[in-house]
């Protein structure tokens, strides 16, 4: 058992949670540190943050050190580590090949009958996937995939959802050498296409509808629309989740996974492309992430085992969907030799407690979700502590967004008192998170337990200084394996370099506003690119957020600060009332006292304003910048791409709004 959460100090978080001195010594971070003092003499680091300390310091030295420690096998030895440090352009591994897909099933030479893969549906109910099982199926799919013709280079795309087919198809595609890129069957065609028509992929492996909600989906119309408007198109594999018929034309999954073949791993360059990932792409079309073989196994290896403290024997499940960055990772799991948990529908069907029982059910040791959920559990007035055996349950992990210190508490108030919180935060860029958990700290009130080993990063000023215990932009000032090695279709890479690059040249620039403590842990404050700034005092919207949507009677709220073309400065919050609640004056007014006295005076809202919704990414994160284009007048087709907002008429409220304040039409989309 853990210490009992204890006071803090003066000035200091409350701590909620301390491993135990048997969790610190399991750890396979503290078993990788003295690896490092036994095998190359550094060290020996008596606590983290010296750790993390010699992994910037020191790059070549820590990612050589990795790749021993998880004996990555390459087919061909690198003639250096780091061939080139500058950013954009670092050279990992220069000669190096190998194959990410051998990795993620080397546990499958040695365990063929342990579990791999379990997954569920609505129903609630697992089924299993051995590892020899799941080793059988990628290598009659990679047979056949070479056999049609689809070799290394070349794009498969699939529109499919969290289901084993999907970890089937992408490990296949790394075992020939296949780019993947995956699309969840909930986005509209507009929407795959924004994505898909910039990589022209040469086959489609999709599905003829999901289910959600307890509602069966039919996508063959949209199926049909893709096949239509992608030229490149040589394949169609139909996978018949809803039971149909494969269309004329289309081969049928079954076919394509039966029988038996021998593994062959395709050698690639260590940055060879593995898969391309999206960014949301409110205000224009998404970018095409590319990210290389080698970059990921070595950051998914490093954060799966060290700093989730996963390995054989685990049970890893993160509430996602293959359109989000969060389902890569969790494949990534395979690596570590874990078991990975699939579940397949809504959050909150058949109860709101869904996650919970998935959790429970298939004995998850590690349980990620999203900030949102956790929260959305608290204002329900869950209590999963009494309705859930999740006694397995050692790490809980969420992501998205910022985790309040509600949440915080609410997870070991109500949900498992003994747990470990990694509230994690990175980014699809990097696939991976830059902030997050590491099992031998204790957990503070509010904040992320630490940087992640091999992340150069820092809070800076806006002179470009290292801040500690204030407010700055996210930056990391070192490269890291598993950055895009290029976005796709991106000449001499200007999307890229205005991505992260633009406005401190050479140093990656995030987007995020933290705060680093001086105790090593960090605080997120959410995005700089909406950043409110009154009065020269800047914050991010999350503290806000935070601190309104306490209210019972607020389901969801958004902030929004726009300079005035006279120098002054509007700062509307938009307030979604939770069912049965009129946005009065007296909340308005509670409002606006919880913000005066919990977060800042300087940042209360001019207008408090009743809204239909707050609209969201396809991965539901909140939209900012484009509502704020919006209000300071600009068209809807101007400010937003329809295909990556989940409710367009929500947008043309916006809309609407920002029209009448400006006297300018407000456009369609």
């Amino acid at each position: 058992m853990s210490d009992a959460p204890q006071p803090a100090a003066p000035g200091e978080p409350e701590v909620l949670w301390r491993p135990s001195e048997e969790r610190v010594r399991a750890a396979r971070v503290t078993d990788f540190a003295a690896r490092l003092a036994e095998d190359r003499g550094v060290g020996p680091f008596e606590e983290y943050a010296d750790l993390w300390a010699w992994s910037i310091a020191e790059p070549e030295a820590f990612w050589v050190s990795v790749c021993a420690y998880f004996d990555v096998a390459f087919s061909g030895p690198p003639s250096a580590v780091l061939g080139s440090a500058d950013m954009p352009g670092a050279e990992w591994f220069p000669g190096a090949r190998l194959n990410y897909a051998r990795h993620a099933l080397r546990r499958a030479e040695t365990h063929p009958d342990e579990i791999a893969v379990v997954h569920l549906d609505e129903s609630l109910e697992p089924a299993d996937i051995t590892w020899g099982e799941l080793r059988r199926r990628v290598a009659a799919l990679a047979y056949n995939l070479r056999e049609l013709g689809v070799g290394p280079g070349d794009r498969v795309a699939a529109y499919l959802p969290n289901i084993p087919e999907a970890v089937v198809a992408l490990l296949a595609c790394a075992s020939v050498g296949a780019v993947w890129s995956s699309c969840a069957p909930d986005f509209g065609a507009r929407s795959v296409l924004d994505r898909l028509q910039q990589i022209e992929p040469v086959a489609l492996i999709a599905v003829d509808g999901y289910r959600y909600a307890g509602k069966e989906i039919d996508r063959r119309d949209e199926v049909a629309e893709l096949v239509r408007e992608l030229p490149t198109l040589r394949h169609t594999v139909h996978v018949p989740l809803l039971g149909t018929a494969a269309p004329e034309g289309a081969l049928a999954w079954h076919d394509l996974v039966a029988g038996d073949h021998d593994d062959d791993f395709e050698p690639v360059d260590f940055d060879f492309p593995l898969w391309i990932l999206y960014s949301s792409g409110t205000t224009g079309l998404p970018k095409a992430i590319v990210q290389g073989h080698g970059g990921i196994l070595l950051e998914h290896l490093k954060h799966n085992a060290l700093h989730l403290d996963l390995g054989p024997g685990d049970r890893f499940f993160w509430f996602t969907s293959t359109g989000w960055m969060m389902w890569n990772l969790l494949v990534g799991g395979l690596l570590v030799g874990s078991t990975i948990v699939l579940y397949d529908g809504s959050p909150g069907h058949p109860s709101p407690d869904a996650q919970w029982t998935v959790a429970e059910r298939t004995g998850t040791t590690v349980y990620g979700t999203s900030a949102a959920y956790v929260m959305a559990c608290r204002k329900r007035g869950l209590r999963p502590r009494d309705t859930h055996d999740l006694s397995r349950v050692r790490c809980v992990g969420t992501t998205g967004s910022p985790l309040p210190p509600d949440g915080f508490r609410w997870v070991y108030e109500d949900a498992i008192p003994d747990v470990w919180l990694a509230s994690v935060s990175g980014g699809t860029d990097v696939c991976s998170a830059f902030i997050g958990g590491v099992p031998t700290l204790p957990v503070h009130l509010g904040e992320l337990q630490a940087r992640s080993l091999g992340c150069a990063v820092h809070a800076w000023d806006e002179e470009g200084r290292s801040v500690v215990d204030e407010v700055g932009e996210l930056v990391i000032t070192a490269p890291m394996p598993s950055m895009p090695t290029r976005f796709w279709n991106d000449p001499d890479d200007a999307r890229y370099k205005a991505s992260y690059f633009d406005t401190y040249p050479g140093v990656w620039r995030h987007g995020d506003w933290i705060t680093v403590t001086s105790r090593g842990t960090v605080v997120v404050h959410g995005r700089s690119d909406s950043t409110l700034n009154r009065g020269g005092v800047r914050m991010g919207s999350a503290d806000i957020y935070e601190a309104v949507e306490r209210i019972p009677e607020v389901a969801e709220s958004l902030v929004i600060g726009i300079e005035q073309p006279d120098g002054g400065y509007w700062m509307p919050m938009f307030v979604v009332p939770a069912p049965g609640v009129e946005l009065d004056d007296a909340l308005r007014d509670r409002i606006k006292q919880v913000i005066r006295t919990e977060v800042s005076p300087r940042h209360v809202p001019d207008e408090i304003i009743v809204a239909p919704g707050v609209p969201h990414t396809l991965t539901g994160k909140r939209i900012e910048i484009p509502v704020k284009k919006l209000l300071q007048g600009r068209a809807l087709d101007e400010a937003v791409n329809p295909g990556s907002v989940d409710d367009m008429e929500v947008m043309r409220f916006y809309a609407r709004i920002g029209a009448e304040r400006t006297g300018r039409a407000g456009g369609e989309a």
